[in-house]
This record gives C-alpha cells, sequence and structure tokens, in this order.
C-alpha cells in the first residue's frame, strides 16, 4: 500500500540480494528508515531479519542491489564505516567488557586525551563527565566509573545506547533488545527510544512481541522467506493483519490449550531450599497439567529447575519424582528417573552449537544410538529426520551445523533432543523467548499435545499471555519464595503481576 513519505530516508536498500552458498537469505528486498520515525522490522525466524540488519550495519555487502546513506549509494568496508556514518546497532545480548568501567565501555578506542601531555594520557575527568552528560540525557541514573560487571541486561542496554549517542548516531538499529527485560524496564528502554526519535533519530526495531511493535512503531515491513511482503504504517494494520503477513496464513489461535485429563503427581518439590537464592519452595505438578512458574527475573524460577533437575545443589528439602526421592546435584538420575529439562539459554546450554543437527538431536540417546561402544550413523540420521518431520522442523541438511538454524529451529532441536527421551515431566525455561509468532504457535500446540497424552510440564514464562494461555495452575514466585499458587479460572495479569511484585501473597 501507499504511505506518506516524511522526507527523504536517511538509510535505505534497494532491491538487495544476499546469499550464503545455496541459501538466498534476502532477495530483492527493499527498505526506507526516516529520520524521526520509529520502523519496525517483522517476521518469521529465518525470514531474514539478521542478514539486513548485518546489510545495513556493514557486517555483509549484498550481492545484489544498493545501500544508500542520504540517497547516495554506499559501500560499507566493514562495521567501522557504518558507524562512522552514523549507523549503530544494540544487540539482544550487549558486548561491553565486564571488567572495564561503563565510562571506558563507551569510548573504548576513542578517549579523549590530555591536550598538555606529551604522552596523550587518557583524560579520564572528561571521559567520566562526558558519560555522566549522556545518561542525563537519556533520563538513567548509572555511575561513569562502575564496572560493567554486575549490570543488568537493562543497565548494560543503556550503556551501548550512550555509546550510540556519543557517536552522533543517526540510525539506531535495535535487535530484539526487550527478551530480558522486566515491563518496568521495557517501559523505559522505550521511553529512551522515543525521545531519541523526535531528536531525529531514524530507529528500526525487531520484536518478536507484537505488543511492542504497536505501541513504539509507526511503520512496519515484513519480510518471509527472505523476500519484502509490505511496507505500512502501523496505524493501518490489526495484529491479526500482522501474524498474516509474517507467517502466510491466519493463525486460528497462538494458545491452543486443550483441556487434559489430570492424573497423579509426577514431580513434587518439598520445602527445596538453597542458601541465600530460594526458600522453601513447595509444589506438585500431575500428568497431564502445564504448571506455570511465573515472576519477575530474578524470583528465583531458573534456579529452582536447575536445582530439581540436579544441575545445582539444594542445601534443604527433598525432590520427588514418580513416588522416588531424587538425589541432590544429579541429573544423570534426574534423566533416568524420566525428567527433562529445556533449558532458558537454548545457545550456552541446550546445543553443542559448532556440531550437526543430527549430533545435538541425539545427544540424550547416546546409548541407543550406539552398538558396541560405536555410535550408528544411520541410528543417528533416522532419529534426526523422524524428529525433525514431527516438529516441523526448517534446514538444508541434517549435517549443517546447528549454529545455521534460525533461533526458533534451534529451540524445535533442544524440545526434539529431550523428548526423544521419552520423559514423564517436561520442564521448559522459557520455552518461546526470542522466536517467532508461527513458532511459537507450534510450541504451544506442541506442549498442549504432550500435557494431552500424560505428559507433566513445568514451564517457566516471563510472558504473561503464554502463561494465562497455557497454564492449567500458575504459581508465582517473588524474591525466592513462592507466594501464589492461581488457578486457571482466577489468574489474570493483574492477580499475576501483584504477586510477582509482592503486593499479593495467595
Amino acid at each position: 500500500m501507499s504511505t506518506p513519505v516524511p522526507g527523504p530516508p536517511v538509510l535505505a536498500l534497494r532491491g538487495v540480494g544476499k546469499s550464503f552458498g545455496s541459501v538466498r537469505a534476502l532477495q530483492d528486498v527493499s527498505l526506507d528508515l526516516y529520520a524521526g520515525e520509529a520502523h519496525a522490522l517483522a517476521g518469521e525466524n529465518g525470514a531474514g531479519k539478521s542478514t539486513l540488519i548485518k546489510t545495513l550495519a556493514g557486517v555483509h555487502r549484498p550481492d545484489a542491489g544498493q545501500v544508500l546513506l542520504d540517497g547516495q549509494p554506499v559501500a560499507f568496508a566493514g562495521p567501522g564505516d557504518a558507524r562512522d556514518a552514523g549507523v549503530a546497532v544494540i544487540y539482544q545480548e550487549p558486548t561491553l567488557f565486564p571488567d572495564l568501567s561503563v565510562a571506558e565501555n563507551i569510548f573504548m578506542g576513542r578517549q579523549p586525551r590530555r591536550p598538555a601531555s606529551r604522552l596523550r594520557r587518557i583524560d579520564r575527568r572528561a571521559m567520566h563527565t562526558e558519560a555522566a552528560a549522556l545518561f542525563s540525557r537519556l533520563g538513567v541514573t548509572l555511575n561513569p566509573t562502575a564496572p560493567a560487571r554486575g549490570l543488568s541486561i537493562a543497565d548494560q542496554q543503556m550503556v551501548e545506547i550512550a555509546k550510540a549517542l556519543s557517536l552522533n548516531t543517526r540510525v539506531l538499529i535495535m535487535d530484539e533488545p526487550t527478551a530480558a527485560l522486566t515491563p518496568g524496564e521495557v517501559n523505559r528502554l522505550f521511553a529512551v527510544a522515543t525521545a531519541l526519535r523526535k531528536e531525529g533519530a531514524a530507529v528500526l526495531f525487531i520484536s518478536h512481541r507484537l505488543e511492542e511493535v504497536f505501541a513504539l512503531c509507526q511503520r512496519v515491513t515484513t519480510l518471509r522467506d527472505g523476500r519484502l511482503v509490505a511496507s505500512e504504517l502501523v496505524a493501518d494494520l490489526t495484529p491479526d493483519d500482522l501474524v498474516r503477513r509474517m507467517v502466510g496464513r491466519h493463525l486460528d489461535t497462538l494458545y491452543p490449550k486443550a483441556e487434559a485429563q489430570i492424573g497423579d503427581v509426577a514431580l513434587e518439590a518439598e520445602r527445596l531450599t538453597r542458601e541465600g537464592v530460594f526458600t522453601d519452595v513447595s509444589f506438585q505438578v500431575r500428568r497431564g497439567e502445564i504448571v506455570a512458574l511465573a515472576g519477575l527475573i530474578g524470583a528465583g524460577r531458573t534456579e529452582v529447575a536447575r536445582a530439581i533437575f540436579g544441575v545445582d545443589r539444594w542445601d534443604a528439602g527433598r525432590v520427588v519424582l514418580g513416588g522416588t526421592d531424587l538425589p541432590a546435584a544429579s541429573p544423570t538420575a534426574a534423566m533416568a528417573g524420566g525428567l527433562a529439562l529445556v533449558p532458558e539459554d537454548r545457545r550456552a546450554q541446550g546445543l553443542v552449537m559448532d556440531a550437526s543437527i543430527e549430533r545435538n538431536l541425539g545427544l540424550t540417546r547416546l546409548r541407543t544410538l550406539s552398538h558396541a561402544g560405536l555410535m550408528s550413523r544411520r541410528r543417528e540420521r533416522n532419529q534426526a529426520a523422524d524428529w525433525a518431520l514431527r516438529l516441523r522442523l526448517k534446514y538444508a541438511r541434517l549435517s549443517d551445523a546447528v549454529a545455521m538454524l534460525s533461533g526458533g529451529n534451534q529451540q524445535k532441536v533442544v524440545l526434539a533432543k529431550w523428548l526423544a527421551t521419552e520423559p514423564k515431566v517436561l520442564i521448559v525455561d522459557e520455552p518461546t523467548r526470542g522466536i517467532d509468532v508461527g513458532t511459537k504457535a507450534e510450541v504451544h500446540r506442541l506442549l498442549s499435545e504432550l500435557a494431552g497424552r500424560g505428559l507433566a510440564v513445568l514451564m517457566i514464562s516471563s510472558d504473561l499471555p503464554e502463561v494465562l494461555g497455557m497454564a492449567d495452575r500458575v504459581l508465582v514466585m517473588h524474591e525466592g519464595r513462592l507466594v501464589a499458587e492461581i488457578s486457571r479460572a482466577e489468574a489474570t495479569e493483574e492477580t499475576v503481576m501483584s504477586a510477582a511484585t509482592g503486593q499479593v501473597r495467595v
């Protein structure tokens, strides 16, 4: 559709194509980024968003088409060229030097120097003053002299934004910046992004949370399978319209929760305590039930899951799996008893990124797939092909490194790896973080089907709509304690958040 043009674009793509071997990541894609506008980039995992971002940031050079800066063709030789042209990227996981100060991270490689010093020593006072001025402009309180180690993800992102401001950034690209933030931190980030936009910066925003796109952005460009679907005003769309553009079909429901027959207790935590982390946590999960463990980041949810699975040792209490007590700190015993854990960080804890898809899928069943101590490649490949089909995995070859898959397909590999063990209890920690809406619906469908077959599911999620849409019961943690148990009928955003913030204990 035609859209009003708010002046010439600061940065643009015209007919850009990019391939990696036989994979065509972008095909004839055009994009316009205007000063003073927040522009969303939407699409499923694997749609080409990351390749487009890296093309704008000078990481990739297009095979076809042009990058235009102020209407003139430009060829960035690398990220340094793009940065010098005023293009800054803030990624989901900030990349700061942890042992350097906040100010040193902002001015790395271009620290102010003392003019009277023959050795051109760093003028730390000037550096700290400039950093403080940047934080004042952003409306945040951060100590320029504090080490970067220990900063929250939200504060690390503020340091990255301050770095971008110090470079007189004209185009700010924000790639999934809210994935690990609390609602309050998201609001602060949006306030900063809005202020930058009003000062004349062009903002390109990528998020799988559609409500954020509609809250922040004025325009949205949608990609599907590396091709441009549409570029249009957000005000002219509904969330359902955007979903259809992204997935090419209508999703009947994002939360296909079916009624399941609730059976016997499959997992029980009794007064589980780890000093300084969580205290006196007790709950049960029954066969056929999806129980959500909700709460703010830092409430202790992931730590409880890790202790139950045996990754971390607990100090007091007990874990009972299928009527049998589990020993502390023994993942082997947990797996043997039928417990599976899909971790929050799939890249660092769930996958071997340089190994093949088929090898990752077989890691939990090495004994079954081997004979006389030797791995059967045929069995490994057959199992991988079976799970790839069952979970609708999108890939080129099963022998490809799992790092080549999109985030959503990587998550499917982690799920398949554990489902192959035929568990009785499945713990999933942030199962849909960072994956697109179409894959979210598939993961939700899978969890619902598994519960329907009698699997007990403990789901940790920071996504309130996901919690409300999928859980039979909601357990809420606050500051290391279980403070509420809410039935599906009584669970609302208000009741869950009230408990998560310590206002209500049920």
